[in-house]
C-alpha cells in the first residue's frame, strides 16, 4: 500500500481503487488480519463517494489524509501466522549462535522485528530472511546445521544466508510445491549436500547461487537445475563439481541468463550443450574449472553473449575468429590458458568491447593494429606472451576509454613517437622488457594512480623528473630494473611503494606521512637507517610495511621507533646492522612481524618485545644474539626462529603454552638438557591445515585494495626456502641436547618437517611416527639412536627428506618403496642395517618344514658346537705339549745331548736293519 499514491485526479483515484480490491481479495485469501480487511473495506468506500460525488477541494484534502493516515496503519506490521513464527523458531533450535546475533529471535518479540526477518507491510507474513554474514567479520557468522524447513514459509521470496559457517544441512522439507520462492543465496558455507531434489519444488525460483557447498559425486546437478524454468541466475562456483556432462549436446535452459561454473574439477573437455543453448545466455563463467580442450572452430549460439570467462584451464589451440562476429560481447577473459598462434584481427571488429584479458598465454606474432579501434576498450591485458614485433601509437590510437594497460613480452619492442599525446588517460600501467626511454607520453597521464616497471632496462632519466611524477601515484612498483640512481634525496609519496631490484644505491630515502608500504629489498643502499626512521614528520607516519632486506645498510638500530605506531612488519635481515635492539622496539603494538636476520647483532633479547603482544613472526637468525630463550614471547606468535646464535641452557617448558606456534627453530645454538615433554599442548602442531595459513596485511584505499603476505626464510628438506605460508616445524639440530626424545614429539601429527640431527639423543623410533602422516622432512642423523626402523614409517607418504645416517640402527630398513626409494646417503654410518638400498645384504631367515625339522637344526647346531670346541682344545694342548718339549731340549744341555744320541741310535738301528734285510 505504501508504494501506491493517489494524486488529485480521478483517473489516479480509479487505479488506486481497482488496486485496492485486488488487495482486498489477494489479503482475504491469505487469512489476513480481520482489522486490516476493515481498514481496506473503509478506504474503499471512501474512493467510491468521491469516484460518484462532487467534492469540494477541502474535502478532497480531507479524504487524502484519512488515506495517508490509514495507509499508515499498515506500517505498524505485525508477525499475525502462528506457523510463520514456529517454523523460524525451530529452524533457529539447529542454529549455533556465538555472538548472539539471534538474540531478537523469541517467542515474546514481534518476529518481524527479528533480525534479518521482513514481513509483507499488510499480511504479516513472513517474505524475505536476509542473514549474510560479513566476509571481512565473521564474528556473528551462524553456525551448526541448516534446516531447509525455513523454506516452508509460505510467502517466503527472498533467503540469503551466504557466508555463514553452517556445518551440515537438514532435508526435512514437507512434500508439496512453492511457487513464491525467487531468491536462494546459502553460497560459502562449505557444507556438503547429498542431493539437490528439494529444489524442484521451487517452480519460480530465479536466483540460485550455492556456490562454495559441497556436492556429492554423484548428483546430477545439471538434471536438477533444468527443472527450474524460471531460472535465469546460477552461481556454482567452488562446489567440488567432476562431471560438466560434456558429450550431452542439449540442456534444457529457458530462461538462463546468467551461468557461473568457475573453480570447480570438471577435468573434461567443454561441454557441447552449453554452445546449443536455447535461451539468450548473456554471462557464461568457467574459469579455473580444469577444462582442456579447444574452443569449437564454427560459430556456437552464443549470439547473445555479453561476458564469457575461461581463464585459468588448459585450453590450447588458436583463438578463433567467429570472436569478431560476437557483436555484443563486452567481456573476453581467456588468460592463463594454453592459447597459440596470433592473436585475431577480428577482435578489432567487437566494437562493445570493454575488457580483453589474454594474459599468461602462447600467443605469437604482432599486436593487431585493428584493436586500436575498440573506442569502449577499458581493460587491454596481454602480457607475458610471445608477441614479437613493434607496438607504437597505432596500436591505441582510438582507445579512448582505456583505463587498465598491461603490456610486457621480452621480444616486443616498444617504439612510441615521442610527441605523441594519447587519447586515454589511464588508471593502471604495467610495462615490461622496456628498452631506451620510457615512453615520453607515460607522463601525460595526471589520472595514473597505479604503475608498474618490471625487467627492464630502460632510462629513467632525468630521474628528478621521473620521481616527481611518481609522487601522484598511488601504487608504485618498479621491480628489476636498472635504475641506477641515488635514493638519498628522493621523497617518496606513494601509497604502496615497491621498488626491488633495480640497483638502487646511496643513502635511504625520505617518506612522506602517505607511504603505508616501503619495500626497498635487494638493492644497493648503504648508510644508517636512521635518516629514514628519524626523519621529523609533521603529519604522523601511517607505514605499515617496511622490508629493506639485502641491502649494504651499516650502524645501529636507530631508537626512533616511538613514532612508527602503526608498523606492522619490519624487515632489516641480511644487511651489516650491530649493537642491541633497542628497548623502543616494544612500542610497536601493532608489530606482527620483526626479522631482523643475518646481521651483526648482540646480547640478550630485550623484554621489551614482551609488549608486542600481537607478534606472529619473530626471525633473530644469524647474528650472536646470547643468553636463555625468552620465556616470554607473545601468546600469538606463529614462527620463532632463532638459529645461529649463542643461546644457552635448557629449552623453557613454557614455549608449550604458545597454542598457535607452527615453527620452532632453534638450531646451531648451544643448547642442553633433554627435550621438554609437553610439546602435545601446542595445538597447531596437531593440526592438518598448516599450509594454508598465510601471514600478511591488507592496504585499502579508493584506488588499492591489496594484501601484502609476509615471507618466512626456512631450512626444509635440507636446503634454505623462502616461504609465503607458513608451515609446522620443528628444528633442534646442532645443538647439545641428551636423553631420548619424548614420545609426546611423535603424536605432533600436524608436522611437516622434523629435524633432531647432531645432537646427543638415544632411545629408539616408536611406532608411533606412522602417524604423523603429513612429515615431509625428516633428519635425525648423527646422534645415538638405536633398535630398529619402524616399519610404520613406510607409510608417510607425503615424506620427501630422510637422513638416519650416523646413528646405531641395527636390522633390516623397513620395505617399501617409500623408505626405499631414498639412496644410501640416507642409511650410511649405521653399521649394523642392512637391505635396500644399501649394498649390505641381510642374512636369510630360517624357514623350517615343521617343528621337528627345526629342533633337529638346533641340535645339529649344538653339536658343531661341542665338535668345535673339542678340537679347539685338542690343537691347543697339542701346541702346548710341543712347545714344553722343544723348550726342555733347547734350554737343557744334558737333555738336548740325550734327545740327539737317541736320535743318532735310532737312525743306526734302522740302518743296520735294512741293510740285513
Amino acid at each position: 500500500m505504501r508504494r501506491v499514491i493517489c494524486f488529485l485526479s480521478e483517473r489516479n483515484c480509479k487505479c488506486l481503487y481497482v488496486l485496492i480490491l485486488e488487495y482486498r481479495w489477494t489479503y482475504h485469501n491469505a487469512h489476513v488480519n480481520i482489522k486490516c480487511l476493515h481498514v481496506i473495506d473503509d478506504i474503499t468506500f471512501h474512493l467510491l463517494n468521491y469516484l460518484t460525488m462532487d467534492v469540494s477541494p477541502s474535502n478532497t484534502i480531507s479524504i487524502l489524509v484519512c488515506l495517508i493516515c490509514s495507509m499508515m496503519m499498515f506500517n505498524t506490521v505485525t508477525c499475525s501466522n502462528v506457523k510463520d513464527r514456529n517454523t523460524l523458531l525451530n529452524f533457529k533450535k539447529g542454529v549455533i549462535d556465538p555472538s548472539g546475533f539471534l538474540a531478537s529471535w523469541f517467542p515474546e518479540n514481534d518476529c518481524c522485528e527479528w533480525t534479518g526477518v521482513k514481513c509483507d507491510n499488510i499480511t504479516g507474513r513472513v517474505t524475505q530472511i536476509n542473514l549474510p554474514c560479513d566476509m571481512d567479520d565473521n564474528s556473528h557468522c551462524l553456525t551448526g546445521q541448516f534446516s531447509l524447513s525455513l523454506l516452508e514459509l509460505d510467502f517466503l521470496n527472498y533467503l540469503d544466508f551466504s557466508n555463514n559457517q553452517f556445518q551440515g544441512i537438514q532435508y526435512d522439507l514437507q512434500s508439496g510445491n512453492s511457487s513464491n520462492l525467487l531468491f536462494l543465496d546459502l553460497s560459502y558455507n562449505y557444507i556438503t549436500i547429498d542431493h539437490i531434489h528439494w529444489l524442484s519444488r521451487f517452480s519460480s525460483l530465479q536466483y540460485l547461487d550455492l556456490s562454495g557447498v559441497y556436492f556429492d559425486k554423484e548428483i546430477n546437478w545439471l538434471h536438477s537445475v533444468t527443472m527450474l524454468p524460471s531460472l535465469s541466475e546460477l552461481y556454482l562456483e567452488g562446489c567440488d563439481l567432476e562431471n560438466v556432462y560434456p558429450s550431452l549436446g542439449y540442456a534444457n535452459f529457458s530462461s538462463l541468463q546468467v551461468l557461473s561454473l568457475g573453480y570447480n574439477n570438471f577435468g573434461s573437455e567443454l561441454p557441447s550443450w552449453l554452445f546449443n543453448l536455447s535461451c539468450d545466455i548473456s554471462h557464461i563463467d568457467l574459469q579455473k574449472s580444469n577444462i582442456h580442450s579447444q574452443l569449437p572452430k564454427t560459430l556456437p549460439n552464443l549470439g547473445s553473449i555479453k561476458s564469457l570467462i575461461l581463464s585459468q584451464n588448459y585450453l590450447k589451440g588458436h583463438i578463433p575468429d567467429w570472436f569478431g562476429q560476437l557483436e555484443y560481447l563486452q567481456v573476453l577473459r581467456l588468460s592463463e590458458n594454453y592459447f597459440s598462434g596470433p592473436i585475431p584481427e577480428s577482435l578489432g571488429n567487437i566494437s562493445s568491447l570493454v575488457v580483453l584479458n589474454l594474459y599468461l598465454n602462447e600467443l605469437s606474432g604482432n599486436l593487431p593494429e585493428s584493436l586500436g579501434g575498440l573506442i569502449n576498450l577499458q581493460r587491454l591485458v596481454v602480457d607475458d606472451n610471445y608477441l614479437t614485433g613493434i607496438v607504437s601509437e597505432k596500436n591505441l590510437i582510438s582507445l579512448s576509454n582505456l583505463k587498465f594497460f598491461f603490456l610486457r613480452s621480452p621480444a616486443l619492442i616498444i617504439d612510441f613517437d615521442p610527441k605523441w599525446v594519447p587519447p586515454f588517460q589511464l588508471h593502471t600501467i604495467e610495462l615490461g622488457y622496456v628498452s631506451g626511454q620510457l615512453p615520453s607520453w607515460l607522463f601525460t597521464q595526471s589520472s595514473l594512480k597505479s604503475l608498474m616497471i618490471t625487467d627492464s632496462n630502460a632510462s629513467f632519466e632525468p630521474l628528478d623528473r621521473f620521481w616527481n611524477f611518481s609522487t601522484q601515484i598511488e601504487f608504485l612498483s618498479l621491480t628489476n630494473n636498472t635504475i641506477n640512481g641515488d635514493m638519498s634525496n628522493v621523497l617518496l609519496n606513494s601509497t604502496v611503494t615497491w621498488l626491488t631490484s633495480n640497483n638502487l644505491r646511496g643513502g635511504l630515502p625520505r617518506l612522506s606521512p602517505h607511504v603505508a608500504v616501503l619495500n626497498l629489498a635487494n638493492n644497493s643502499l648503504s648508510g644508517p637507517i636512521s635518516p629514514l626512521l628519524c626523519h621529523n614528520m609533521k603529519k604522523g607516519s601511517k607505514l605499515r610495511y617496511l622490508e629493506m632486506a639485502y641491502n649494504r645498510l651499516s650502524g645501529e638500530l636507530t631508537d626512533c621507533w616511538n613514532d612508527w605506531k602503526y608498523l606492522a612488519h619490519v624487515g632489516l635481515g641480511n644487511n651489516n646492522l650491530i649493537g642491541k635492539i633497542p628497548h623502543s622496539i616494544g612500542s610497536l603494538s601493532n608489530l606482527l612481524a620483526l626479522n631482523l636476520n643475518d646481521n651483526k647483532l648482540l646480547g640478550e633479547v630485550p623484554l621489551a618485545l614482551k609488549n608486542c603482544q600481537k607478534l606472529l613472526i619473530l626471525d633473530l637468525s644469524n647474528n650472536s644474539f646470547s643468553g636463555a630463550i625468552p620465556t616470554w614471547i607473545a601468546q600469538s606468535v606463529r614462527a620463532l626462529i632463532l638459529r645461529s646464535n649463542h643461546f644457552t641452557g635448557y629449552i623453557p617448558t613454557q614455549i608449550c603454552q604458545l597454542n598457535s606456534l607452527m615453527v620452532m627453530d632453534f638450531a646451531n645454538n648451544k643448547l642442553s638438557g633433554p627435550i621438554p615433554t609437553c610439546f602435545h599442548n601446542i595445538t597447531t602442531l596437531l593440526s592438518d591445515y598448516a599450509s594454508a595459513y598465510y601471514v600478511g596485511i591488507t592496504i585499502q584505499s579508493e584506488n588499492i585494495d591489496q594484501k601484502f603476505d609476509f615471507s618466512l626464510t626456512m631450512f626444509m628438506k635440507g636446503n634454505k626456502y623462502v616461504y609465503g605460508n607458513l608451515m609446522n616445524a620443528i628444528d633442534l639440530s646442532s645443538n647439545n641436547l641428551s636423553r631420548s626424545v619424548p614420545l609426546d614429539m611423535f603424536m605432533l601429527t600436524g608436522l611437516q618437517s622434523l629435524n633432531l640431527s647432531r645432537n646427543q639423543l638415544v632411545g629408539t623410533i616408536p611406532d608411533e611416527i606412522g602417524d604423523m602422516k603429513q612429515l615431509e622432512s625428516i633428519d635425525l642423523s648423527y646422534n645415538h639412536f638405536s633398535g630398529k626402523i619402524p616399519q610404520s614409517m613406510s607409510s608417510l607418504h607425503y615424506l620427501g627428506a630422510l637422513d638416519l645416517s650416523f646413528n646405531n640402527f641395527v636390522g633390516k630398513i623397513p620395505s617399501g618403496t617409500q623408505l626405499q626409494g631414498f639412496t644410501n646417503v640416507s642409511y650410511m654410518g649405521n653399521h649394523e642395517l642392512c637391505g635396500p638400498p644399501l649394498t649390505k645384504v641381510c642374512p636369510q631367515n630360517a624357514n623350517p618344514h615343521s617343528t621337528n625339522q627345526m629342533r633337529k637344526e638346533e641340535e645339529e647346531e649344538d653339536e658343531s658346537e661341542v665338535y668345535s670346541c673339542f678340537y679347539m682344545g685338542l690343537g691347543i694342548g697339542f701346541a702346548v705339549g710341543y712347545l714344553i718339549v722343544v723348550g726342555v731340549i733347547f734350554f737343557n744341555t744334558r737333555c738336548r745331548h740325550a734327545y740327539f744320541k737317541f736320535l743318532h741310535q735310532l737312525y743306526a738301528n734302522v740302518v743296520q736293519k735294512t741293510y740285513s734285510c
